[in-house]
């Protein structure tokens, strides 16, 4: 089936969360992020078109959710990918990649790719835990790797893979009103995707700068899997 082009940005939105339960605040911090990892409670994660779990032989490959731990609260660390990559190129994303043969554990996988993308000290990050595997329509078994950056830290985008690099509280993507289901739909059939769009620092008009920073696809996908994870 050809995939049809299109922007995410401007597709119908069909729902958002706006009626689904909150996350207790006590959870989006360290210490109660630290507890919630240590506990084994069962949860659901967030259904996955068939369309995507039919994939054969999916490569593996692993994403840092880095928490940075800001005096105002925790922020997740993202990346706008370069418009030149082969894959995702333009989108919203974690720092990550392909899981390499020298990678022992998709957590090392995670650690190596933010460092080489961002600059991201592994010194810097606790590892909390991973969510399950995401598969996506490009073919990639995506590992998630939760975990805590401790100041002081530094980033550095690597501009081959990197346009730029952003922070967005934590409270704001746990939110689920800000959780959209926005829809696709064309002649051989229709996909749904989440979208959490932030509004950008200085956007207006007349700055010159876009709206929203659109958060969409695998990387939304992985939050509401986060959401659902804490809210179990």
């Amino acid at each position: 089936m050809i995939r049809p082009v299109f922007e995410p940005e401007s597709l119908p939105i069909e729902s958002t969360g706006i009626d689904l339960p909150s996350v207790a605040a006590g959870l989006l911090t360290p210490d109660g992020l630290r507890a919630r990892f240590e506990q084994r409670l069962p949860w659901d994660p967030e259904p996955q078109e068939a369309r995507v779990t039919q994939i054969r032989d999916p490569r593996e490959a692993a994403v840092l959710m880095p928490l940075a731990m800001r005096p105002g609260g925790l922020t997740v660390l993202l990346t706008q990918r370069a418009d030149n990559l082969s894959n995702h190129a333009g989108q919203v994303s974690f720092p990550g990649g392909s899981r390499e043969p020298a990678d022992p554990t998709p957590i090392a996988a995670a650690l190596r790719e933010a460092h080489e993308e961002v600059n991201l000290d592994p010194e810097r990050v606790e590892v909390l835990g991973a969510l399950p595997d995401y598969l996506t329509g490009t073919g990639f078994r995506v590992t998630p790797v939760v975990g805590l950056v401790h100041e002081p830290f530094t980033v550095l985008a690597d501009s081959l893979e990197v346009a730029s690099i952003f922070e967005v509280p934590l409270n704001f993507l746990m939110n689920p009103a800000h959780h959209q289901v926005r829809v696709l739909r064309w002649e051989g059939g229709e996909r749904r995707f989440f979208a959490m769009p932030y509004p950008q620092k200085g956007a207006g008009e007349g700055s010159g700068v876009s709206g929203a920073h659109f958060i969409w696809g695998a990387t939304a996908g992985m939050l509401r899997n986060f959401y659902r994870f804490l809210l179990a």
